[in-house]
């Protein structure tokens, strides 16, 4: 895993998707920053809300689309890449880095066909380390967890599948990622597209 940028400030700038000074965004920040005293407490506690209370919209049945951080919150449903950006927002809004990764993983009904998932690194300053950590929500199967030293993310590659890591921490989502959920009328449109943010980000 390397970053793709070496000035940390890059980790930190808000854009149309990432909108960190969107209200609804502000305002759940100072409510989970309560009764925390220390950054690593204040990540895990944003970091749990993201994962168990906005909802992952495959999980749920939901056919619209989010894509912006807002929207995201707003609507408290999206698919992983929507999560992260709600995520990266929420802890860049307190200065934190935040990175984008993505993983090409295998259909569980069928290994030979691939998916794209996307999740976050986030830099720890006290520590002076990058960790990965997947908000998509947890589910039979799948135990993402915040973890420091041993990585607990939703699923890890199997390379013997044809899995792979992206080892890029990027300072901002994938373009065609955001397309695709910019333009999407619903959950149908977008996984008809989805192979797309696939070939852009692993050439395959």
């Amino acid at each position: 895993m390397y970053t793709e940028s070496d000035n940390l400030q890059n980790y930190l700038k808000k854009s149309e998707v990432i909108d960190f000074d969107n209200k609804l965004i502000v305002d759940k920040c100072l409510e989970l920053q309560k009764g925390t005293d220390d950054e690593i407490t204040l990540i895990k506690k944003i970091y749990e809300f993201v994962r168990d209370e906005i909802h992952h919209s495959g999980d749920i049945g939901e056919m619209s689309v989010t894509c912006k951080a807002s929207e995201v919150l707003k609507a408290g449903h999206g698919i992983c890449c929507a999560k992260a950006h709600l995520f990266a927002a929420m802890l860049r809004y307190f200065g934190v880095p935040a990175g984008f990764c993505y993983q090409k993983l295998s259909s569980s009904r069928d290994v030979s066909v691939k998916f794209l998932h996307g999740l976050n690194a986030v830099y720890l300053k006290d520590l002076d380390k990058w960790i990965r950590l997947d908000a998509r929500g947890n589910k039979p199967g799948r135990d993402a967890q915040f973890s420091i030293y041993e990585e607990k993310i939703s699923k890890k590659v199997n390379k013997e599948l044809g899995e792979e890591d992206n080892p890029v921490i990027f300072t901002e989502p994938n373009p065609t990622v955001i397309e695709i959920l910019k333009t999407s009328k619903d959950m149908k449109e977008l996984w008809d597209q989805w192979d797309l943010g696939l070939r852009d980000l692993f050439r395959t």
